[in-house]
């Protein structure tokens, strides 16, 4: 039965070299977010949330814009990356928060008096669960009300109670164990239940959302191997279909210089062609310390809309909104362009500084190591993007037409309705050559037509990125003419 199929699909097949589709960029992030502070986190737990506006990511998920607190609430720094960005703002994003109040809190509530001054209290801290909260003989709502301010970390309770509060009185809260949320947690599966969970609830993005994922990541915890390559078998076949890029990072815990970032990387195999990764992390213009994938996913998504949603332009040598890379609390380092090319050689992504801004630095994937034979497919970055952009329109066209019956008619549409999009990619700037769709029998055999299974063979070569331009200058004694011609010598 394995080779049953019932749908529209594609596969990356061998290259078709010589010598050598989605309706928008749909970035999903997965990771925690501070759902404890609303008033109720019923969908709000391991399903995908569409966030278009930091006011809509305060509502439905609760938001800190000061980065001492995205250890903890890690969705926070791609909400502000997106959405509280100096350099623009651009969305939507898809967010899978893991952080459940019911199951991560500690397993001992806390009891503290409150004296009401002005018919007000209030709590510091950004560990509460607000829907836990008591005061002791009173009614939520009859006797009291309740307001969290996330740019002050205080919970506000306010006396409505007709006799009022008067006199110092119990509150009883419960409040988040972070120590609870590990790599197992963001990586998730199938609950006792059979709900999806944690990077597994990817695959509920499009039958909630009606989108495609194109881009995952998950930064706070990306740097853990267990999570990348669950983000990596995440994003092939999604659903059974679709095909997504992962942006990842590599821990700045343990490689505080150049020669210690590729060793990590190289030992605990961050190396997939279908991913980009990036070292180290980077200062903010806003202060806060942000994970470099989260800064190119923004770029990347920017760049895309530029281009028609279409991703054959690389985030590399984009501006981002830095003031200089962080290597770790009390760690001095930095480098040039020339030595970030060191790391780039090794398929390492990166930032650097120049003419005037700080830049998305490296536009190869993961797999990429400078002088080693490999497959050509992996070089840059927007190879692989293309060719999924490519591989998830097919499947978006066709789907619908499955069960119709497969005349000569319709696979000649088929043909030539992508044979059209293909045309339309290289005149666009997105594709270079002559890309072709082919329907050809050694790809149909009559077993497979007895199945109803038939294939459409695509060849396409991606319009690849300026990595170098060098210019040749060579001195010559030839402009010392001008002098005789000017002071009215013989010719």
């Amino acid at each position: 039965m394995s080779d049953y199929k019932y749908g529209a699909f594609a596969q990356l097949g061998a290259d078709a070299v010589q010598s050598a589709a989605s309706s928008g960029s749909v970035p999903v992030y997965i990771g925690t977010a501070p759902v404890n502070l609303l008033g109720s986190s019923d969908g709000k737990v391991n399903v995908p949330i569409k966030i278009r506006s930091l006011n809509e990511a305060q509502q439905l998920l609760g938001h800190f814009g000061d980065g001492s607190k995205w250890s903890k609430y890690t969705l926070c720094e791609a909400v502000a990356a997106h959405f509280a960005n100096g350099k623009g703002n651009i969305g939507p994003i898809y967010v899978i928060n893991v952080l459940d109040p019911a199951a991560h809190k500690k397993d001992e509530s806390t009891t503290t008096s409150l004296t009401f001054v002005n018919k007000r209290a209030t709590i510091v801290g950004d560990d509460i669960i607000l829907s836990s909260f008591a005061l002791d003989g009173k009614a939520l709502g009859t006797d009291y009300t309740l307001s969290y301010d996330f740019n002050k970390s205080t919970l506000t309770v306010t006396d409505i109670s007709a006799e009022g509060i008067s006199e110092p009185i119990q509150a009883t809260y419960d409040e988040v164990d972070h120590e609870k949320i590990t790599a197992a947690e963001i990586i998730g599966g199938t609950d006792e239940s059979g709900n999806l969970t944690g990077i597994s609830a990817v695959a509920l993005v499009y039958q909630t959302c009606n989108v495609v994922p194109t881009h995952l990541a998950a930064p706070g915890w990306s740097d853990q191997k267990s999570v990348y390559n669950a983000l990596l078998s995440a994003s092939q076949q999604i659903n059974g279909h679709w095909y997504a890029f992962v942006f990842a990072d590599l821990t700045i815990a343990e490689t505080t210089t150049r020669a210690a970032a590729k060793k990590w990387k190289e030992d605990n195999g961050y190396t997939s062609g279908f991913s980009k990764v990036f070292w180290p992390k980077a200062k903010g213009s806003d202060g806060n310390v942000y994970s470099l994938s989260t800064l190119a996913l923004v770029e990347q998504l920017r760049t895309d809309a530029a281009n028609g949603d279409i991703p054959f332009e690389t985030c590399g040598n984009k501006t981002i909104p830095i003031t200089g890379l962080y290597f770790g609390e009390g760690v001095k380092a930095n480098f040039d362009k020339l030595q970030a090319n060191d790391l780039t050689a090794a398929g390492i992504t990166t930032a650097v500084y120049w003419e005037g801004n700080w830049r998305v630095w490296g536009d190869h994937t993961a797999a990429y190591t400078y002088g080693a034979s490999g497959d050509v497919r992996y070089n840059f970055d927007v190879n692989i993007m293309m060719l999924f952009y490519i591989m998830n329109s097919f499947q978006k066209e066709w789907g619908s037409v499955i069960d119709q019956p497969m005349t000569v008619a319709l696979s000649q549409t088929i043909l030539n309705r992508e044979q059209e999009k293909l045309d339309s990619l290289v005149a666009r700037g997105a594709l270079i050559g002559n890309p072709l769709v082919t329907f050809d029998e050694s790809n149909n055999p009559d077993a497979d037509i007895r199945e109803g299974q038939f294939v459409w063979e695509i060849s396409a070569t991606n319009t690849p990125p300026l990595k170098a331009a060098t210019a040749i200058v060579r001195y010559t004694d030839a402009g010392y003419s001008v002098y005789v011609n000017e002071s009215g010598g013989e010719e």
